[in-house]
């Protein structure tokens, strides 16, 4: 029993020490792991099957077309094909094109992205094209060039997206795209994604749109976000960009597919970098020059500026006053009519001095907008410039253009009318204005309690001060526009 019992109290303390020295090394081992970083999972990963397609216009919408793509890098060159379609299943009539390809790497991967221009194509004419190295091919995408002349269209508008792009944008684009799946093109205002640099959000912004960018051509402006700082006072366009995008060269040197402008069945689009105006004098210098140069001599009936910053801010705390002391005097020496941004996270609507409690009036100028199509969201400063407001809503925009009269609505991302007016054009540079927003449907500008107290009580008490001060233009507004319906109405006969 004694040599036993000695036994047993050695091995028991062994045990012991066996014990501890093992949760010993897996605290150690755990503590390791929790300070080395998890590599990032590659959720988009390029493959040989051409991804990320998306059509753009580098040229005259009537006669080309350019499209981009992504493979691996174990693909070595890019090949397009291209046929007039047909009903049939046959594609007898191909021709090919060679792509311009180049490399990226990027935080998670390198991928060659390819890009091609189709040109010398028939006006008003649905075509068939795909995307490959010649043996590994896209789907056969269907594509419809523009009128040569004067003709009706409509387009797309979205604010930023930047954030949640695949749970919670996607819905957004999705939406407009069912309301309005013949719209001609769409317009990005800039922060496509949040981090320029990371590839999951180009992924994401990508995956969102999917098929739908590949046969509706995208106009994009750049944003804050497609930037990197640099310094306080440089910085630098995403690496992202010109790979994945062919825009128009027609700006001034070193703005290349960033200020640049395109003409469109009777309306002329322009694109201003408004990060590079507001972060460079040289820049914002070279894009006024332009600017004027490019309104003076522009035939077409209607124009539209697209920015990412906007000349009317509306959120709480922020203003441009850079922007108004220089573009905007620009926008109305050349009457402009719509001016579409971003930046600010909130929907505002206005700029055009509609006098109060009024529908109607003859105006000269851009209409000014301020959008948001993701999920990110800023307070509304509710100032005396908004005609329309909406806070914590994702919105999409469809403008028409036909002849002497556009109509613009805003939904939001349930597909629901949130604002509308309409500009009909009158005899030399006057234009009417007709605000038709929707009484019916209740804006979305008030904050919940909780929201209220995350305040502090200074902003509390300003907000609360400019939303009783909107919503008393507004009630003059619906009592002017009861009246008027009323005094439509025939008169009951006796």
């Amino acid at each position: 029993m004694g040599k036993n019992s000695i036994f047993v109290n050695n091995n028991e303390s062994f045990m012991k020490h066996l014990i501890s020295t093992i949760f010993t090394a897996l605290f150690v081992a755990c503590t390791a792991m929790a300070q080395t970083p998890a590599a990032p999972v590659d959720f988009y990963p390029p493959s040989v099957v051409p991804d990320r397609i998306i059509a753009t216009w580098h040229d005259d919408p009537a006669t080309s077309f350019s499209v981009n793509w992504r493979t691996s890098i174990n693909v070595s060159k890019g090949i397009a094909q291209i046929q007039k379609a047909a009903a049939g299943p046959d594609f007898d009539s191909v021709k090919l094109g060679e792509a311009t390809s180049e490399i990226l790497i990027n935080d998670l991967h390198a991928a060659h992205y390819h890009s091609v221009k189709f040109s010398g194509l028939s006006p008003e004419t649905t075509y068939a094209y795909r995307v490959g190295d010649g043996n590994i091919w896209s789907e056969w995408i269907h594509f419809t060039t523009a009128s040569k002349g004067v003709k009706p269209f409509s387009f797309l508008y979205f604010g930023d997206a930047q954030n949640d792009l695949k749970s919670k944008w996607s819905r957004t684009i999705r939406q407009a795209y069912s309301d309005l799946p013949k719209a001609d093109f769409m317009i990005h205002a800039g922060d496509l994604i949040n981090i320029n640099k990371r590839d999951q959000e180009w992924g994401e912004w990508f995956y969102a749109g999917g098929w739908i960018y590949q046969n509706m051509p995208s106009i994009l402006t750049p944003g804050n976000h497609e930037y990197t700082r640099i310094t306080p006072t440089e910085y630098k366009l995403t690496p992202h960009w010109r790979p994945s995008f062919t825009l128009p060269e027609n700006g001034p040197k070193g703005l290349e597919e960033t200020v640049y402008y395109t003409d469109f069945q009777g309306a002329r689009i322009i694109s201003l970098n408004t990060t590079a105006f507001l972060g460079h004098k040289k820049d914002s210098a070279a894009q006024m020059e332009w600017l004027d140069k490019v309104l003076a001599n522009n035939p077409n009936k209607w124009t539209f500026v697209t920015m990412h910053h906007p000349v009317y801010s509306p959120a709480a705390g922020r203003d441009n006053p850079v922007l108004k002391n220089s573009l905007k005097l620009i926008f109305d020496k050349y009457n402009v009519d719509l001016v579409l941004q971003g930046h600010d996270h909130t929907y505002a609507r206005g700029g055009n001095n509609l006098p109060e409690g009024s529908m109607v009036m003859d105006s000269t100028g851009p209409v000014y907008v301020v959008s948001v199509s993701g999920p990110k969201m800023y307070l509304s400063s509710m100032l005396s410039w908004i005609d329309r407001a909406a806070n914590e809503t994702q919105l999409y925009q469809t403008v028409h253009v036909n002849g002497d009269s556009l109509t613009y609505a805003a939904y939001t991302t349930l597909g629901d009318l949130y604002d509308k007016f309409k500009i009909v054009k009158k005899a030399g540079k006057s234009k009417q204005f007709i605000d038709e927003e929707p009484f019916g449907y209740q804006e979305q500008i008030n904050l919940s309690p909780a929201r209220l107290d995350k305040m502090k009580e200074e902003e509390r008490t300003l907000w609360t001060i400019r939303f009783s001060e909107y919503k008393a233009r507004k009630k003059v507004k619906e009592d002017n526009y009861r009246k008027s319906q009323l005094a439509k109405k025939p008169a009951k006969k006796k």
